[in-house]
């Protein structure tokens, strides 16, 4: 099954003809760039779009692997931290990020002659809350990964099989996923986010959120890393207190993407 998916998502993006990748970096998007890559060579280009809200850690990885894929990799310069819509972060924040994020990419795309922009979503991203996925919709987006019906455990089986670094590499997701609805977005707050979760992963740490409520902060571990967490909590707690985190706490759930998306559900939302 996972041949015939994978002959087909090969043979939709070889017609697609040309293509820019909206590539973060992540496991989707890199495995897409490869595909594309090896189908269409200079005819396939990846397009990362930076802002306050993408982690500058993220950013060095991405560069990292297009480059070992030896694609093409563009950077382009995106301002939805700016806009009030998006600042007051209301549940379809998402839907105004991409929105800004996607009329930038399609632009490039078709100033420079690319027939289709795709991304990396999957054939599993139907569950969550993904206000997102309206914008890619409205503005042509194409999702070849989830067309042909690739989940994310058959993406990484692939990505393992063509040698991709970040195979396993953990979900990521923008800065702004870390601060509950209702508290505006801020690039102070991004800021503090970031360097926050850039202490622990160099720690070692891998799967790691820091969920930003006020004077406190929030860690989400997978629970086999708790321990470890509590041996390091005198080299943790200084630093948390100096970027303004009066309070340090661990999540006994652990970790789990799009934590903050739970109080919509409770809501019925």
């Amino acid at each position: 099954m996972i041949e015939s998916k994978f002959a087909d998502l090969s043979q939709t993006i070889h017609t697609m003809g040309s293509v820019v990748v909206a590539y973060s970096g992540g496991i989707d998007s890199t495995l897409l760039l490869k595909v594309a890559h090896d189908c269409l060579a200079d005819r396939a280009l990846a397009l990362t779009a930076v802002s306050s809200s993408f982690p500058s850690i993220e950013l060095d990885e991405a560069k990292s692997i297009a480059s070992y894929i030896g694609a093409q990799h563009i950077l382009i310069d995106t301002f939805e931290t700016e806009d009030p819509r998006y600042q007051e972060n209301t549940p379809n924040r998402c839907f105004f990020c991409k929105h800004n994020v996607y009329d930038e990419i399609v632009s490039y795309a078709q100033q420079h002659g690319f027939r289709y922009v795709i991304d990396g979503t999957n054939a599993d991203d139907v569950g969550d809350h993904r206000p997102g996925r309206k914008a890619a919709r409205e503005h042509g987006v194409r999702s070849p990964l989830q067309e042909v019906g690739l989940s994310k455990s058959e993406i990484r089986h692939l990505a393992q099989r063509l040698a991709l670094p970040n195979w396993d590499k953990p979900a990521a997701a923008c800065l702004s996923s870390r601060i509950p609805y209702g508290t505006s977005i801020t690039v102070e707050l991004l800021s503090q986010v970031e360097r926050a979760e850039r202490l622990l992963y160099e720690m070692g740490f891998r799967q790691l959120r820091v969920r930003h409520h006020g004077q406190l902060a929030r860690i989400e571990l997978p629970p086999d890393e708790f321990v470890r967490l509590l041996s390091l909590k005198d080299e943790i707690i200084v630093p948390f207190n100096n970027l303004g985190f009066q309070y340090v706490t661990l999540d006994l759930v652990g970790f789990r993407s799009g934590s903050m998306n739970e109080v919509l559900k409770s809501h019925g939302r």
